[in-house]
């Protein structure tokens, strides 16, 4: 794709909902890992900031945008962003009103020791200084968000102007932007409360005067139009929450008339909130019609003279689109509408999806063909725009070239493998069955391992350092031989197999040092998947990823762990987990091919893993953790559609991992998630252990497993990875006791949240010895 249908005019607004914020070289990662350091004051990071978005603004105008975003930058995640701004801190933060301070707003991303906690207040958690908020997923994508904590009696005030700020900064440029806002319902309904049974929504009437100072400071800067996201309306909503939506946007339309809002859904349709969206006094409305095409057809009745959004080009997953049908399917719409009340936009914020795709040159040129980054994916809606307001003559080249894209990617004989059909075809019900039930083989476990009463190890991987990134870097420039790198790696190994030994862990990893990340480590040895250099996406702050392509039909043409695992058991005499990433996660963490069934992909990538874990078995491998991190973010939105996705999410982690023996003992490793309504699932699943993250929910999270009486085994998290803060013994011993509350003791392992890549030794180090160390004062107890 080229940016030459840019330069051409046209009548029809092309919108952005947002954009990347990482930058081309992540370079807001660098600098915010260097501000955590001390390596780099504020001012360096807020610079970086200014410079990100000044980007961001030229090159969206440069594309062919002419509605342009602002708001949608931020150091660290949007929803903290609108904590900050209605100046909902909990009270450990010490805040006491004013302007919020960066160092706030990071205690409240990524926790505080207590030397640091003491800089921003002066009340410290039990001498622990500050945990982290709690984080979970953004709706069903692969982004996290930090999830806002209210209270009852909860007060808003307007604590930061970052909105009017960067529509001033923007202006200031010669950029006339449309502002961002988490909608005041979302944030709500987002938002926990420690009383369980309250409705955030009640807050409501506090909140709202927040959101009617912010958006009358917009309008006098001269703001026109204000997008306010709402994508709890793809949601099942209560009757309660349509009312508050309502309420929510009739006092906005009394209190500032003269702004125009643009209500934004998306990551599905309306469904049963249509008549709710149709009815709120907004100016316009932005829909999804990649997820929901279905509401195509339904536009005309959507009310008056407002303005529509059509969000027709995906931007959540990375493919090419098809032109010329959409414009088909376009074409007599926007006749009936008129250009007058359409803008083109993404389904959603390119937040999503990597910045460009011409960073690329190193993918195979076919498949690089058939895909399309954020650049391009505007590149795409100029096009679009050009062709509807002008004829598509003018926009031919790009029509020509998507045409011939979709043809090659249809016909490529890369795509499909009759072998993986067949084999898929031929899975069976005994193929999907553990010899025998849950009780049976935990006897038979205990009996080989003999481990002690709350046995302790870890989720998988250990720092990955600078070290050992720059050996991998050297590697892969061929600056280090393959023999000069194994052995390095095997140094690494060993070395971490002898410390997990000193400390007294009894269950060891061997810290994947050899992995770059846990899906494409495999994806790489996988048929059917392809990699970018800088196809980089945010998980959360300063975490990004790369998702792997997966393009065609998945197999596994050798073994891919085996030799590693060998390696590190012979270092040692205590059990050694063999380290796998399931099937499902592989899939949800991946951007998959859009032309057959998520659930067709998900069990030819079971076959594979199935595979590894007949062949690590055969190695000698008694434990082999199957990681399913994100099996619960692929949930569907609507809950009426859980139960296919959960049958076949279930179906591909039992098929990779009921063809062992029952002294083999299946882990399995979730994050991120609230279990309460999937733990029929999770039972369906039957792993003989499973690791949660819960210590940022104090072991609320096994609530669930308790009430399911869940019968197998549980190693619920202890050490929040996700925070620099080291946990001291008592502070782990205080959730091992809460824990013990929900769980009978030879249920219970002990563990951190996760794995530990992205910490640093020095953290570990102290927190893994505090874990090993309440364990052992657990022993004494029980």
């Amino acid at each position: 794709m080229t940016a030459s249908t840019n330069s051409t005019a046209s009548s029809l607004p092309v919108a952005s909902l947002g954009t990347p914020r990482i930058g081309p070289r992540r370079e807001l990662k660098f600098a915010l890992e260097s501000f955590w350091s001390g390596t780099t004051d504020e001012r360096a990071l807020i610079e970086t900031g200014i410079g990100l978005r000044a980007a961001n603004w030229a090159r969206q105008k440069k594309l062919g945008v002419s509605i342009i975003p602002s708001n949608d930058f931020s150091f660290y995640d949007q929803v903290l962003d609108t904590c900050v701004m209605v100046g909902a801190i909990p009270k450990g933060y010490g805040w006491s009103g004013g302007t919020v301070p960066l160092a706030t707003y990071f205690a409240m991303a990524r926790g505080a020791q207590r030397e640091a906690h003491d800089e921003v207040c002066s009340h410290a958690h039990h001498g622990h200084g500050v945990p982290a908020l709690e984080m979970t997923k953004w709706f069903d994508t692969n982004y996290h968000y930090m999830v806002p904590e209210l209270e009852k009696d909860q007060r808003f005030t307007l604590a930061s102007r970052k909105p009017i700020e960067e529509y001033l900064e923007a202006r200031a440029l010669g950029y006339q932007t449309r502002p961002v806002l988490i909608g005041p319902v979302t944030f709500l309904k987002l938002a926990k409360c420690k009383e369980a049974s309250f409705n955030t929504l009640a807050l409501l009437d506090r909140l709202l005067p927040v959101y009617i100072e912010v958006l009358r400071e917009l309008a006098k800067a001269g703001a026109e139009w204000v997008q306010i996201d709402e994508p709890c309306l793809v949601l099942d909503l209560d009757i309660v929450a349509q009312q508050a939506l309502h309420y929510a946007y009739t006092e906005i339309a009394k209190a500032v008339p003269e702004l125009k809002i643009m209500l934004a859904t998306y990551f599905g349709g309306l469904g049963a909130n249509r008549d709710t969206a149709r009815a709120l006094p907004v100016a316009g409305l932005h829909l999804d019609l990649v997820r929901a095409p279905e509401q195509l057809a339904g536009l005309a009745d959507l009310g008056g003279d407002r303005v529509l959004s059509l969000g027709v080009i995906d931007g959540r997953n990375i493919w090419r689109a098809d032109l010329s049908p959409l414009l088909d399917r376009l074409e007599p719409v926007i006749g009936k509408l008129g250009m007058d009340r359409v803008q083109l936009a993404p389904s959603c914020s390119l937040l999503h999806v990597p910045i460009d795709l011409a960073l690329e040159t190193g993918l195979p040129p076919d498949v690089k063909n058939w895909l399309a980054f954020s650049v391009q994916k505007i590149e795409e809606l100029a096009a679009l725009a050009t062709a509807l307001a002008r004829g598509r003559i003018h926009a031919d080249a790009m029509l020509k070239a998507s045409d011939e894209a979709a043809a090659a990617r249809k016909a490529s004989p890369r795509i499909h493998d009759a072998k993986v059909a067949a084999r898929t075809a031929a899975i069976s019900d005994a193929m999907r069955e553990r010899a025998s039930v849950f009780a049976e083989r935990a006897e038979v476990q205990h009996q080989r391992f003999n481990l002690p009463a709350f046995p302790t190890t870890t989720i998988g991987s250990f720092p990955q350092t600078a070290d050992v990134r720059n050996a991998r870097a050297a590697h892969a420039k061929g600056d280090l031989s393959d023999e000069a790198y194994k052995l390095y790696l095997q140094n690494q190994t060993a070395r971490v197999v002898r410390w997990q030994e000193t400390i007294g862990l009894d269950v060891l990893v061997h810290g994947e040092f050899e992995r770059n990340d846990m899906v494409q480590y495999f994806g790489e040895q996988l048929e059917g998947f392809a990699f970018t250099a800088h196809g980089w996406v945010q998980s959360y702050g300063s975490r990004y990823v790369r998702p792997p392509v997966l393009f065609g039909d998945v197999s596994r043409p050798k073994p891919m762990t085996v030799e590693w695992w060998r390696y590190s058991q012979s270092l040692t005499e205590r059990p050694m987990k063999a380290m796998l990433t399931g099937p499902v996660t592989i899939l949800n963490w991946s951007f998959v091919r859009d032309d057959i069934p998520r659930s067709e992909a998900c069990r030819q990538i079971a076959l594979a893993i199935r595979d590894e874990v007949a062949d690590l078995e055969a190695a000698g491998a008694g434990m082999i953790q199957i990681d399913e991190a994100a099996l619960r973010e692929g949930l569907p939105l609507r809950k009426t559609e859980w139960k296919t996705y959960l049958d076949w999410a279930v179906d591909s982690f039992r098929i990779c991992s009921s063809g062992v023996r029952d002294e083999t003992q299946i882990h399995t490793h979730m994050c991120y998630s609230e279990f309460n309504d999937i733990i029929g699932a999770i039972g369906a699943m039957d792993a003989d252990v499973i690791s949660i993250e819960t210590s940022r929910s104090k072991m609320e999270l096994l609530d669930a497993f308790k009430d399911y009486r869940y019968p197998n085994e549980i190693g619920p998290g202890v050490y929040d990875i996700h925070s620099p803060r080291i946990p001291e013994i008592g502070e782990i011993t205080d959730l091992l006791k809460l824990a013990r509350l929900r769980l009978a003791d030879n249920q219970l392992w002990i563990n951190p949240d996760c794995g530990l890549k992205t910490r640093k030794w020095e953290e570990v180090r102290p927190a893994l010895a505090n874990m090993v160390a309440a364990a052992r004062e657990l022993r004494t107890l029980a």
